[in-house]
Formats: structure tokens, sequence, C-alpha cells
């Protein structure tokens, strides 16, 4: 006599709570390496009244201060610039070493990126503001007179 069959088998169904926590952990990884170190990274822009009323949050970290150029001071053959940024509010004198645009003068607009080394901001970056209008010459006089004028 033959054994009468046995019942089918249950299928044990699975618990999804460790596939879900093991993908939360992944997300959660993945987000805190992406954006854990994003505030070391960020450079901050301020104009130097800002600067001023953050300055203990600001102090020692890359910085952008944006503001108009004051007295400046530019040697060409050590390539050397010397110039005070200041917002009306605030003025900080400001160290350059490099090549310096012919955009920059008196009364710029300017953005300079470097840190604070004391009182004097020593910049590694200097950003020109320009004039936003273009006025394409309309006839080839005012177009020799633009050529002139550039050289």
């Amino acid at each position: 006599m033959t054994p009468p069959p046995l019942p089918q088998a249950r299928r044990r169904r699975k618990n999804p709570l460790p596939v879900a926590l093991g993908v939360a952990a992944l997300v959660g990884l993945t987000g805190f390496i992406a954006f854990g170190n994003l505030n070391k990274s960020l450079e901050y822009f301020v104009t130097p009244t800002e600067y001023q009323q953050q300055e203990a949050q600001l102090q020692g970290r890359p910085v952008r201060i944006g503001g108009l150029v004051k007295a400046v001071n530019y040697d060409p053959q050590s390539l050397n610039l010397r110039f005070n940024v200041t917002d009306g509010g605030a003025t900080f004198p400001v160290q350059y070493h490099g090549a310096v645009s012919d955009l920059f003068k008196e009364n710029q607009g300017v953005v300079v990126r470097g840190e604070f080394q004391g009182e004097t901001f020593h910049a590694s970056e200097l950003i020109v503001k320009h004039s936003e209008e273009y006025n394409v010459p309309k006839t080839q006089a005012e177009l020799k007179d633009l050529l002139k004028q550039s050289e």
C-alpha cells in the first residue's frame, strides 16, 4: 500500500522589514556622504557690512566679498594690488597678487574670493563687474573710434 501523499508545504512569507531597513540605511549613508561635508565647502558671498555682523561665523572660512573699489594702488611690475572694498557702511583693505583686468578701476563693482588674515583680506581671485550694455557700432567710423580707444 502506498502512503498517502504529503500535504503541500506552506510557503513561508518573507518579512520585508530587513530589505526596507537596508534600503533606508543605504539612502541615509549616501545622503550623509553627499551633504555631510557640504557646509565646509560653501563659500559665502557677503558685503563688508554683512561680514562685520557675521564675523564670528565666517572667520577662517573662504569667503567672497562684494562691493565698490576705493583707493587703488597697483604696481604692474610686481603685480601687487592693494585697494579697499566698501559697501558704504564698512570698508576692508584687500591685497591681491596677479594680473588685473582693464575693467578694474575706482568706483567699479568687484567680488573678491579669499580669506581674512588679521584685518586685511587676502584675495586669491578677483572678479570685476562690467557694464551689461553692448552697443554694436553702426558705422565704420564708430568701429574705427572703438578700435582706437582699445589700443
